[in-house]
Parts: structure tokens; C-alpha cells; sequence
């Protein structure tokens, strides 16, 4: 069983994408607005957070078909354990009920999850959940959904560090052994590639400690729309605009062109 079939226009949309230019291999997502989006409709901002479910459904059938092989979600930061504990219980209650009502689909869909964090500190029914998930798409080729659950960049730059110091410590690594390379490895992000394009909806341009190493040379793009009203439409726009610019990774645009020729 694949994603459903997009509609005629929306086939339309995603074979010119395809055609124009390249798909960015890995997007980064922070899904951002769901509680002033329900403010605004004068709801609890946990019912934004509700409605941002029906966006991640959307979102994760429209990377799938548009040809992205990897789609990183900002989930739950370390700093969002500091948001009421009201709140903070009724996200954990929802992250377990999407997990178990959305694992079949992505099973079926033949979608890989993943997920990075800190996963000493979550609630043992989510850890129960989200394992379980993990190991049913385990071996799955199409998408890779990775979720950042208790994530922050400088929570695993240091955590790397850590590691680093304990095996250098320990002799199973030598200090000149430890390069670029060497140290993307103890990341948790280790073997996953670095995104190439980072979207922030809701509004505000900050990356908010995701993907601090990762994000070097990583296209960033901001949508004022909140997450419970981005869908596909949104995330086209982004690829378009993607599309649109030129990576020079510190190069001159002489020496890109010269290099695409090769």
C-alpha cells in the first residue's frame, strides 16, 4: 500500500517540482504556532496542538511523494519541559496516541521512524510506544521520519563532547582521530544526513537550539503560517524557494558552475 494518490493538481505541482530542480534530500521542520494559532480562536492551546497532528499527517504524505528521503520533526524540545505540567502531560498523552493510531499507516506506507533526544527523561509509556514503532519500520526504504523528542542542539553537542572525552579517555579513540567527521558520528544525528532545507512556521526567525552542528550550511526558510495550517501548499512553497538559490558552501558561484560541469 502507498501514500494515497495526490489529486490531479497536486500531481501537476509536485512533477514540476521534480522537473524544475532538486528535492532537498532532508527537510527539518519546527512546527511552530499551535498555541497562539488556538488562542487566536480563543480555544486551549492544547487543542492547537491537537489540530497540529491533522499538518503532520499531511506534511509526512506529501514529503513521501514528492521524492524527500528524510523529514525531521522538532517534537518536544528539553526546554519545553518547563511549559506547565498540564500541558506537558496532555502532549505526552497525544505523542502516544498518534504513535499508536499513525505506526500501521507509516508501516504500510513503507516510511522508517526514528527519533533523537534525550530519551532517559521520557515517560516509559511513551518510551514503550515509540520502540515499538521504531521496530516495526525498522527495515522500511521509503521515508525517513525522524522525531526530535527532548531535543536541543547544545544538549547533544555537549553529550558528544562527554562521549568523545570518555573514550579518548579510555583509549578507544585517539585525539587526532577527532575531526569534522569523528565528531557528526557521536551526535545523535550520527548517519543521518545534515538537512538541506529547515523550515520554521509560526512566524519567528530563530532556530530555537535544533540542529545547531547539523544546520551549518542548511538552507533555512520562514512561513508565518501557524503549524496547524501549514499543509503540502506551504511546503511546496519552501522547495520552490530552495530551488531558487544557489549553495555555494563558501565557493564562488564560478567555481559551483565549473564543479556541476565535472
Amino acid at each position: 500500500m502507498a501514500f494515497n494518490e495526490p489529486s490531479p493538481a497536486d500531481k501537476k505541482i509536485q512533477d514540476s517540482l521534480k522537473k524544475t530542480g532538486e528535492i532537498p534530500g532532508h527537510v527539518a521542520i519546527i512546527m511552530d504556532g499551535n498555541g497562539r494559532w488556538a488562542q487566536e480562536k480563543r480555544r486551549p492551546r492544547t487543542f492547537g496542538h491537537r489540530q497540529g497532528v491533522h499538518s503532520v499527517r499531511d506534511i509526512v504524505e506529501a514529503a513521501g511523494q514528492v521524492g524527500i528521503k528524510y523529514l525531521t520533526l522538532y517534537t518536544f524540545s528539553t526546554e519545553n519541559w518547563r511549559r506547565p505540567k498540564t500541558e506537558v502531560a496532555i502532549l505526552m498523552r497525544l505523542l502516544i496516541r498518534s504513535l499508536k493510531s499513525e505506526t500501521y499507516k507509516l508501516h504500510e506506507n513503507n516510511v522508517r521512524l526514528m527519533a533523537i533526544g534525550d530519551m532517559s527523561v521520557m515517560p516509559p509509556q511513551v518510551l514503550k510506544e515509540l520502540q515499538e514503532a521504531i521496530e516495526k519500520t525498522r527495515n522500511n526504504k521509503g521515508l525517513t521520519l525522524v522525531l526530535a523528542l527532548s531535543y536541543s542542539g547544545r544538549w547533544d553537542i555537549l553529550n558528544a563532547v562527554k562521549n568523545i572525552s570518555s573514550d579518548i579517555k579510555n583509549t578507544k579513540i585517539s585525539l587526532k582521530e577527532i575531526d569534522e567527521s569523528t565528531f557528526s558520528s557521536y551526535l545523535v544525528t550520527g548517519g543521518i544526513p545534515d538537512p538541506d532545507l529547515l523550515i520554521r512556521t509560526g512566524g519567528d526567525f530563530r532556530i530555537s537550539n535544533f540542529l545547531l552542528w547539523e544546520s551549518a550550511y542548511t538552507e533555512f526558510y520562514f512561513d508565518k503560517t501557524f503549524w496547524p495550517e501549514f499543509r503540502r501548499t506551504q511546503l511546496y512553497d519552501a522547495i520552490n524557494a530552495y530551488q531558487n538559490r544557489e549553495r555555494r558552501y563558501g565557493m564562488t558561484t564560478k567555481q559551483i558552475l565549473k564543479k556541476k560541469k565535472v
